[in-house]
């Protein structure tokens, strides 16, 4: 009986060593933040990316019709199937619902289907081109400051400055009206033997006319801020950055812990040259690990949106010594960055500053985010009031039930003038 008994509580004893212990928390009782913690979302910047889904299509067939005053409707979903993958019922479909934006109307000699931006979508476009002609200073500021975050290298890839220009604010061709028009701030230079543009460089020029505070972090500037509104003890908001946290975000007693800890743990700024420093020890990678969140609040933070895709930021990892896998650093700080994964079925991943949005609108917005805006709440009004039935009298219902493929002419109803928008801004067809 003695031995049956020491049997099993040896059994028992082997069973509780060999499994894991199961914590009551959520979060385990480290000081150190956790490594994976649980995602949670946020709805008001979810509902962004949803906006600007439909943003980004506008903005690719923008660039198929500029070049045309109008473009035939099947030559349209054409050239939209090659480049974009939009099938031609999708895109009649997309066309539809956004009357506002684009106006299909009938040829009055070919009889066929045109499509053509509406004089108010072209007008929004023109002062988002006017937006950046005026903000030409503090988008040369940005990209200056851009480059000062490769230190000490001091350059970029300039293909990588065209993937980032659009979150930059900086014109489609700014090879020519920005680096090459000042010569004393940009040099663009290429390796030898090669004129490729991968392999042209912009390189960083010191100037006279810099603005002595160039080189501090945007996070130092609202760390000052906070400071002088809340009067936050000097040694807690040192080296602090503003944290909030999505709704329904479990903080634990040790996770809070954590973040306290980590919020006065010291950290080299990103424009500081840290190549002479001895990063082996465990000390130096916590701070390298916090200058990282540094590296990304200031790339956020030059952007027009306070926003910008992780594969964007992922085209500076080499030049600015950032974590290999962006995305789990990203979640460790959740109450800095929000990931959102809407907008692209999931396949584009877009990285929010945090503090800088306020249900789900930008704090301090600029001219060219307020002409954007205003671009985004045109696509937005509903298509009842451009008066469908008029605006489309040559298409059938059957036509706008299943949509426009090939060349096929959809009979008139009413004996309407099918070139009315009839409530759509238009111009005469040229």
């Amino acid at each position: 009986m003695a031995l049956r008994r020491s049997s099993s509580f040896s059994h028992h004893l082997l069973r509780r060593l060999s499994l894991p212990s199961i914590p009551s928390h959520p979060y385990s009782k480290s000081t150190s933040l956790p490594k994976k913690p649980e995602r949670v979302r946020d709805h008001s910047l979810d509902a962004i990316m949803d906006i600007h889904k439909k943003l980004r299509v506008v903005l690719s067939l923008r660039d198929l019709l500029l070049p045309f005053a109008s473009l035939q409707l099947s030559r349209l979903s054409t050239v939209a199937r090659r480049s974009l993958s939009m099938p031609p019922a999708d895109l009649c479909r997309f066309l539809l619902r956004h009357p506002h934006v684009f106006h299909i109307f009938e040829h009055p000699v070919q009889r066929l289907l045109f499509v053509r931006l509406t004089p108010r979508a072209v007008s929004q476009l023109n002062s988002e081109s006017l937006a950046l002609t005026n903000s030409v200073q503090s988008t040369i500021l940005r990209l200056r400051k851009l480059l000062l975050l490769t230190t000490p290298l001091l350059r970029i890839r300039l293909e990588h400055i065209r993937l980032f220009r659009y979150d930059l604010g900086l014109p489609d061709d700014f090879e020519q009206s920005v680096i090459l028009a000042n010569p004393g701030l940009f040099r663009l230079v290429c390796k030898p033997d090669s004129d490729s543009a991968r392999t042209k460089y912009v390189e960083f020029l010191p100037s006279d006319s810099d603005p002595p505070d160039m080189r501090m972090p945007a996070v130092e500037r609202s760390r000052e801020r906070d400071y002088r509104v809340s009067g936050a003890e000097a040694e807690d908001s040192r080296f602090a950055f503003p944290i909030r946290f999505p709704p329904g975000f479990k903080i634990g007693k040790y996770f809070r812990i954590a973040v306290w800890k980590w919020q006065r743990l010291p950290y080299w700024s990103p424009y500081e040259d840290i190549s002479g420093y001895d990063l082996r020890s465990l000390e130096a990678q916590r701070r390298l690990e916090k200058r990282s969140v540094a590296m990304i609040h200031e790339i956020l933070s030059l952007t027009v949106g306070k926003r910008t895709t992780l594969e964007r930021i992922a085209l500076f990892k080499q030049a600015m010594g950032l974590p290999k896998k962006m995305k789990e650093f990203l979640l460790q700080h959740q109450g800095i960055f929000y990931v959102s994964t809407r907008g692209n079925r999931g396949k584009l991943h877009t990285v929010f500053l945090r503090e800088a949005y306020f249900k789900g609108d930008l704090v301090d917005a600029n001219e060219i985010y307020h002409a954007r805006k205003k671009l985004e709440e045109l696509i937005l009004l509903s298509p009842k009031k451009a008066n469908l039935e008029r605006m489309l009298t040559s298409m059938g219902r059957e036509g706008i039930e299943t949509g426009f493929i090939g060349k096929e002419r959809f009979e008139e109803s009413d004996g309407e003038d099918s070139g009315s928008d009839s409530g759509v801004d238009t111009q005469y067809f040229e």
